[in-house]
């Protein structure tokens, strides 16, 4: 079930996401852009998205991926590394060297799966601490024109208003088994802005909430919408851990890549953007219904199995909902429906 370049979901949202012509495309011409956590889902539609300008406009954009699985990587790329797009095996935990010009720096290498917050707390606070000092200290030798952080509405912490600006901050339980995760990347964005006081380092900071697509981990993830997809494309039934009344609001990825882009090309130095789709909000419960509803095909249904006690891995401080006027103002929009970014997910499975 490995995501493929030339699959046809695939290069009908590259084209989606290729075809904003508010994008500012332009300044990636002829670029270096370095992405840490390449094999990751949003790090992989990211290297996918330049790869697609190289091909179908001649940007000539040099890709370096890097990521700690080099078969895993090599099998979501296979076809399309070539000189102009090359995988570096490492680890952000330890210094990065690379010999030549990196204009663009997009550090992806982070894990926000419950199973691995649960399995390795540590691995992940040294992936946003340790690998973002990394990561700045390669940038201090580049005259770098941007360095985008993949961060997460969970820096926001317990909801303190019905809208969450860039500006509004709550907090959260530092104690937590799941704080390993949202305190790590507060920490990457102080980092981020020390390194802009003190070394004059450009960043942005993208703040990426519930993220859904074609790559997207399938089994054992423990994010909810990793989980109902795995069922569908499995043909089980889905059967749900809690009452189904909580609410979230999903983004597809051909969404999400197109914020990402507007943000490391179009953005102001030295912020930060809340990416999200707070279009359709939905409970877990519609959310079951309604993929059951789209596939009648495989003949599912919705059943529940409600444990005593929520796993610690999960987050507990409840909806927050995202304003997204900042982003917005630079230019993004949101194009693909909630039952259309099913549909591909599912597909792209197939």
């Amino acid at each position: 079930m490995m995501i493929n370049y030339k699959q046809a979901v695939v290069q009908k949202d590259l084209a989606l996401i290729v075809g904003q012509a508010n994008i500012n495309w332009e300044k990636l011409r002829n670029k270096t852009v370095l992405i840490t956590g390449v094999s990751g889902m949003l790090a992989t539609y990211l290297a996918y998205t330049l790869v697609y300008l190289n091909e179908t406009q001649t940007f000539n954009i040099k890709i370096i991926g890097t990521a700690r699985n080099m078969v895993k990587a090599k099998a979501k790329f296979d076809g399309i590394l070539s000189e102009r797009f090359i995988l570096l095996q490492h680890d952000v935990t330890e210094p990065f060297n690379y010999e030549g010009t990196v204009d663009y720096i997009i550090h992806a290498a982070s894990s926000a799966s419950p199973k691995f917050i649960m399995a390795d707390p540590v691995g992940i606070i040294k992936a946003n601490t340790i690998g973002t000092i990394n990561l700045l200290e390669f940038a201090r030798k580049q005259q770098i024109e941007n360095f985008l952080f993949l961060s997460t509405r969970e820096i926001y912490g317990k909801a303190i208003s019905a809208h969450l600006t860039e500006e509004d901050y709550g907090g959260f339980d530092i104690l937590a088994p799941r704080a390993c995760y949202p305190e790590s990347k507060r920490m990457a964005e102080t980092l981020l802005e020390s390194y802009h006081v003190q070394y004059h380092l450009p960043y942005m900071i993208a703040r990426i909430a519930h993220s859904y697509g074609p790559g997207m981990e399938l089994g054992n993830d423990g994010r909810i919408m990793n989980d109902l997809i795995s069922n569908v494309v499995r043909n089980e039934d889905i059967v749900l851990k809690s009452d189904g009344s909580a609410e979230r609001a999903f983004c597809y990825l051909a969404d999400t890549t197109s914020a990402l882009f507007t943000i490391l090309l179009d953005g102001v130095s030295a912020n930060a953007y809340n990416v999200a789709n707070e279009d359709e909000p939905i409970t877990i419960r519609d959310l079951s219904e309604k993929l059951v509803k789209l596939f009648p095909e495989k003949n599912l249904s919705v059943k529940f199995d409600i444990p005593k006690a929520q796993s610690a891995a999960y987050s507990k401080d409840g909806r927050t909902i995202m304003e997204m006027l900042k982003i917005e103002k630079i230019g993004w929009k949101r194009l693909v429906k909630l039952d259309e970014g099913l549909k591909r997910t599912v597909e792209s499975f197939k």
